[in-house]
């Protein structure tokens, strides 16, 4: 008797045991299916979520939208005979600011510029006239005018705002980055100017010449400052 109440107790036992089985495992299926329902209740939520994020950051980072007017006008046409002899790449840090002062912190604006730009220059051929060459004694004097700036101007593509400081009260001056690199490109011709860039471009002139004018036959070339008379 005593067997069979065991027997029974075991029987009972593991029947108990089937059934938590059994109802866990629907119980996990109905919890991960209610799961998969609320991730495809809320896909849209989240793709509009990361829309809207998209739309946020195109407004505070808007790509710029490039607009040329159609017509274009032609000015003015001429003809250069232009030597181009040496080129200078500069860099120089501008700053630039309205507003200082006691009330700084409220009304003033402040920018650091980078700018690169690049100084060009060389001699105007279009300048010698018939009057600039001579022979004496078999020998070619030859005055060359004098050496000056073709371009000094900013390098776009590396010049850029470093830094902007605005006052509480104020949006800042709109024209303050126009200045900024109007002073770049004047500070950029000046260090060019103060290295010597003159000098070193009628060198240069000098040298290209008297290449062309001993391919020309010129055995004895003496180049002469301008302000010689033949």
């Amino acid at each position: 008797m005593k067997n069979d109440n065991n027997l029974r107790s075991w029987i009972l036992t593991i029947g108990i045991l089937l059934i938590v089985g059994v109802a866990a495992f629907v119980l996990i299926g109905m919890v991960q299916k209610s799961v998969q329902q609320a991730q495809q209740a809320l896909s849209p939520v989240t793709d509009m979520t990361d829309n809207l994020g998209t739309q946020v950051a195109l407004v505070l980072h808007p790509t710029p939208t490039i607009l040329p007017d159609p017509i274009t006008v032609i000015y003015q046409v001429r003809t250069l005979a232009r030597l181009e002899t040496i080129q200078y790449s500069v860099e120089k840090v501008i700053t630039a600011q309205t507003g200082q002062g006691v009330f700084a912190p409220l009304f003033g604006d402040k920018l650091l510029f980078v700018a690169h730009g690049i100084v060009i220059a060389g001699v105007d051929l279009m300048k010698i006239g018939p009057e600039d060459m001579w022979v004496e004694s078999g020998t070619l004097y030859v005055r060359l005018p004098e050496a000056e700036i073709f371009i000094a101007t900013l390098d776009n593509d590396k010049s850029y705002v470093y830094d902007r400081d605005t006052g509480l009260l104020t949006h800042g001056d709109i024209n303050l980055e126009t200045v900024a690199r109007q002073a770049a490109e004047d500070e950029i011709e000046k260090a060019a100017l103060e290295d010597g860039i003159l000098e070193q471009a009628r060198i240069n002139a000098e040298a290209y010449m008297y290449r062309l004018l001993s391919d020309l036959g010129y055995d004895q070339i003496i180049f002469v400052p301008v302000e010689t008379t033949p």
